[in-house]
């Protein structure tokens, strides 16, 4: 259901919010924290269907704080949506106009579920200081996405300078796939069960403006204490791969379609891993999952970031690919390609193996 009211105050959008419970059922005691979402009057929606998504992880009261036009007259309008209509949370969308759009703490504060946590995700450009913006203020956590900001990298830098425990961003969120991977991979013995060797260099390759491109390399450096060679590719997309360098031989994780990635080890076969891009209803539910400062993130992103050095271990992918760092993705590509049709040719063949399944015995049959 949807409860459209122009022209509006917040007093009265708490007051009809007690109504729809009482009236309908819609209760609010059961949601855990209220997520706040600034953003524009375009970009509203995705925002709304993305946390409505998460919100069935993690049932919530979605405020969404849509700045419509900074011109004109002050003027509220509110929308609140429960039921089918709002996942498994309610949503009340601030539409604000004039000198309005520039207070929307204040407007936010009377919708706050009492005795519960804040949480404030920018799903768009973020602010300077996630932690002293006035909505930032009030939250325990404060999820930010560099990705969707004007200069990704940029902004992730920016944000290592104001970092505070309970901030993060989707550039961390995007990672966790990849970083299992790779800790499983490292983990893996040797011959006989010997430990494996040590990783002497890692090459991370990814577009260039890829903010999970830096923190993956920042990570890494951090946790495996080696070298870290960037590699940069077009902008636009994503990780690529990771090459790690041990002396019996190199560990790559390569995901050349941004869909499945080939993961090579010495000494095994290569396989074939899901590895898609991670979208934001993703990341938001993740994030959703714990209230307490991200302590890894925090020190990646303000220790990592700074320990490695710009200029000497950022090359373009041309000359990573002159070097023999990486691959033809082309051919990587390729690769994979057959892996996967040697995969389903062999499910094929056990499937012929099977004996058919056999039709029960009734006992008409039997006479």
């Amino acid at each position: 259901m949807i409860v459209d009211m122009p022209r509006t105050s917040t007093a009265a959008i708490a007051k009809k919010l007690v109504d729809l419970r009482d009236s309908g059922g819609a209760v609010a005691l059961g949601r855990v924290l209220t997520l706040v979402v600034p953003t524009d009057d375009e970009h509203a929606e995705l925002a709304i269907e993305a946390a409505n998504d998460a919100s069935r992880e993690h049932p919530c009261r979605i405020v969404v704080l849509a700045n419509a036009d900074e011109r004109g007259t002050s003027r509220l309008d509110g929308q609140i949506r429960v039921g089918g209509d709002a996942g498994a949370s309610e949503v009340i969308v601030l539409r604000s106009y004039g000198p309005l759009t520039a207070h929307g703490a204040a407007m936010v504060i009377p919708l706050l579920l009492p005795d519960a946590p804040v949480v404030a995700w920018w799903p768009g450009e973020a602010p300077e200081d996630p932690a002293s913006d006035p909505i930032g203020a009030m939250a325990q956590r404060r999820i930010t996405d560099a990705a969707a900001c004007g200069d990704p990298v940029d902004v992730l830098h920016r944000l290592a300078r104001h970092h505070v425990p309970g901030d993060t961003d989707f550039a961390w969120s995007r990672l966790t796939l990849w970083r299992g991977y790779l800790a499983a991979a490292l983990d893996t013995h040797g011959d006989g069960g010997a430990p494996a060797a040590p990783v002497t260099s890692a090459v991370v390759t990814g577009a260039s403006d890829s903010p999970s491109t830096e923190l993956l390399a920042a990570w890494l450096a951090g946790a495996l204490g080696c070298p870290v060679t960037r590699v940069g590719g077009p902008a636009g997309g994503g990780i690529v791969g990771v090459r790690l360098e041990r002396e019996d031989g190199a560990v790559e994780l390569v995901r050349p379609d941004g869909r499945v990635a080939t993961l090579s080890q010495p000494g095994q076969p290569d396989r074939r891993l899901a590895l898609p891009r991670r979208s934001d209803r993703d990341c938001l539910a993740e994030e959703l999952r714990r209230l307490d400062p991200d302590d890894v993130y925090g020190e990646v992103l303000t220790e990592g970031l700074a320990a490695l050095d710009a200029e000497t271990d950022r090359i373009t992918l041309a000359q990573a690919r002159v070097s023999g760092q990486v691959g033809d993705l082309a051919e990587q590509q390729r690769h994979g390609a057959r892996l996967d049709a040697e995969a389903s040719a062999g499910a094929a063949r056990i499937a012929a193996t099977e004996p058919p399944d056999e039709k029960p015995t009734t006992g008409e049959d039997a006479s």
